[in-house]
Parts: structure tokens; sequence; C-alpha cells
């Protein structure tokens, strides 16, 4: 499937909504390239399993505030639920490979052994595993030859190729499972801080085209607004004013590149009630005015 026509999905937005998958087979594979086809791949996340695989030039991943630098031939696994985002690395291209299933495709319903004892507990993260699998790690050979012969599987698709994509699957599970005490337990959010924060981005997403405050997020988040900046700062990096308004220009971007609407209605819609401020500030995140911005694209 071309990635056009993912690029007004809601695999922009921080919480998919929208299934990828089909009922009957609910796997999907696709590519990507960064900054060719978008600028970064904002914070977000759905309920389907993800495997990102890094064909091409290098970029940042991050995975529960855990971020790294990947590089070709990484493999990053990205458990249902879990806030993950892509962004590119200075002036470098990536291209990379969205596997992207729903878990129910492993299970065979009740009192299924594998689904109960490992692969349930595994995508809960009850059963500790590898997020990137880099060269440095390994099983990255094993973990390699499944994903190729998959996509080779799927380009060919021979009768029955679905049994053998999930057997493959089962042996890459198998990988991250059989290894698990190989892990050095980095530490993580605490839990309830990322459900925070993912009720946080979730209303930035429904809300972005509207005034939003300070005082609006201390309500949500039953904190006082001095414990709200530092509780966001601390866990995002960055203010609360100027996160929002990354993310109304990432949104404003993506309908430059897509629409041929004009600017100022460009600018009303994702939140921004000051077409000069948005100007400025668009310039200084992409380094031209919106105007050149199109024109270029």
């Amino acid at each position: 499937m071309n990635i056009s026509q993912y690029q007004n999905l809601d695999y922009q937005n921080y919480h998919e909504t929208k299934s990828h998958t089909a009922e009957d087979f609910p796997y999907i594979t696709y590519l990507c390239s960064i900054p060719l086809d978008f600028s970064c791949v904002p914070l977000h996340w759905h309920s389907e399993a993800e495997l990102i695989v890094i064909q091409k030039g290098q970029g940042y991943v991050s995975a529960d505030f855990q971020k790294q630098l990947v590089t070709a031939g990484d493999i990053i696994f990205i458990r249902p639920g879990r806030l993950h985002m892509i962004e590119q690395a200075g002036t470098h291209s990536m291209e990379y490979e969205n596997i992207i299933f729903k878990p129910s495709l492993l299970s065979s319903g009740e009192n299924d052994l594998c689904s109960d004892r490992f692969l349930t507990p595994l995508m809960e993260g009850v059963i500790p595993s590898e997020t990137f699998l880099t060269q440095a790690v390994s099983f990255h050979s094993e973990a390699q030859s499944c994903i190729r012969r998959i996509d080779g599987y799927c380009s060919a698709r021979p009768e029955g190729y679905q049994l053998a994509v999930k057997g493959l699957l089962y042996e890459f599970f198998f990988l991250l499972v059989s290894h698990q005490q190989e892990l050095k337990n980095p530490d993580l959010p605490h839990a309830k801080s990322l459900e925070k924060i993912k009720t946080i981005l979730k209303y930035v997403e429904e809300h972005y085209s509207e005034p939003i405050s300070i005082d609006d997020m201390a309500s949500l988040t039953y904190y006082s607004k001095s414990h709200f900046m530092k509780f966001f700062k601390t866990h995002m990096g960055t203010g609360f004013i100027e996160y929002l308004n990354d993310y109304r220009l990432t949104m404003a971007e993506r309908l430059l590149r897509s629409t041929s609407e004009p600017i100022l209605e460009i600018a009303g819609r994702t939140g921004f009630e000051n077409l000069s401020y948005f100007n400025r500030i668009f310039k200084r995140k992409y380094g031209v005015s919106p105007g050149k911005y199109r024109n270029l694209a």
C-alpha cells in the first residue's frame, strides 16, 4: 500500500483509533521515509503491536521516553499501548518498514498455553523484552532472518503464505522470550505517569484546534498549575506551551503538503488565532515561511 494513503490517517496523531489491519488477517506492512513522506511521526500509541525495521539511513525512535539513534538493520519492538515516536536525526534521512498486527493474530482462543503463558504477558510488558534490537543484541541476526523471510512471503504471496507469516512471528517472539535474562532492566517511567501523559496527549490530539491553557491541563490532570508544568517538562523534556505549538505546527505542515487550503485557514484550523505569530514560529521551526514551504514541498 502506498504511503500517501496513510499520510492523513490517525497514524499521525497520538492515540490511533483507526484500525490499520484487515479483520480476517490483521497484519499489514508498509514503507515510510523521513523526511520525504513526513518530517516526523509524533508521539502516539495504538492497540496493535508494531515492528519498526530500519532499511536505510538513520534516525531517532522513542519508546516510552527511551530515545535511541537507530540505523540500518535495527528492529524496534513496540508493544500495544506503548507511547512511541519517530523523528529525523539532523539532516539524515531514514527509510523504514512498519509491520503492524493485532496480537489476536497469534492467539488460538481459550486455553492457549502459548498465548496465556508467553504472548499476552509479553505484549502487556509482564515479560520484559528487548525494545531496540541492534547488532549488539545476541540474537539480532536470527531476528533479522525472521523479518526478511516474512517480507519475502508477503511479497510473493504463495498459497498459504499467512501460515508462514504466523509461524515466523512466533519464532521472532520466541527469540524475545528466550533471551529475556540478558536484559539490563533500564529504569522506565512509572505506569501511572505514562497513563497521565497519555491523557494529556489525547486531549491535545482532540482539541489542538481550540484554545488550550495551562489552567485547562491542570484541571484535566487534577494538578496545580505549577505541579502540572513540572510534571510535563520532567516527562516530555519541554514545556507544555512549546510542545503544544510544536504539535500544531506539525499538523499545519502536513496540511500545507497535502491540501491547497489558504494559509490563513490552515493557521486557524491548527489553533493559531494570529497569522503573523503563526508565520513567525513556523519559520523558526522549518526555516522558511509557510508560503515558501508549500512551494518547496
